[in-house]
């Protein structure tokens, strides 16, 4: 029997399709090799499915595409500012905050004041 290899990378397993793929062999097939290699959790039938296709397709990138995900309005000339108001008054509350950058969301507000600024409530 085959040792099993634990937690392999994507982009690895999808290599591994890429080859099973020109090498002709059936998608169930490529399934069932790849559980018994890499274990139950390794990928579904389905993803099996769809970078079958993407390969045929002409893809040759075993990768994710980059995706462009939502812009951070946080900056440092923001925290800059944040830490401003703060010093000009010591008994701040985030809603207090919050009235000040309206840009900010408050969760990343008080991200912001607690992990890059380093204030903790006393």
């Amino acid at each position: 029997m085959f040792k099993t290899i634990a937690d392999p990378a994507d982009c690895k397993v999808r290599s591994v399709i890429r080859f099973l793929n020109a090498n002709n062999v059936k998608q169930v097939e490529m399934h069932r090799q790849l559980v018994e290699i890499y274990g139950e959790n390794v990928v579904t039938d389905g993803m099996v499915r769809k970078w079958v296709r993407q390969f045929n397709d002409g893809n040759t990138n075993g990768h994710d595409q980059a995706r462009s995900g939502r812009p951070s309005v946080v900056n440092g000339g923001l925290v800059a500012k944040v830490d401003e108001k703060i010093r000009e008054n010591r008994r701040f509350t985030i809603r207090m905050l919050c009235d000040e950058f309206p840009q900010i969301s408050k969760t990343v507000l008080h991200e912001n004041v607690t992990n890059r600024l380093n204030y903790r409530k006393r």
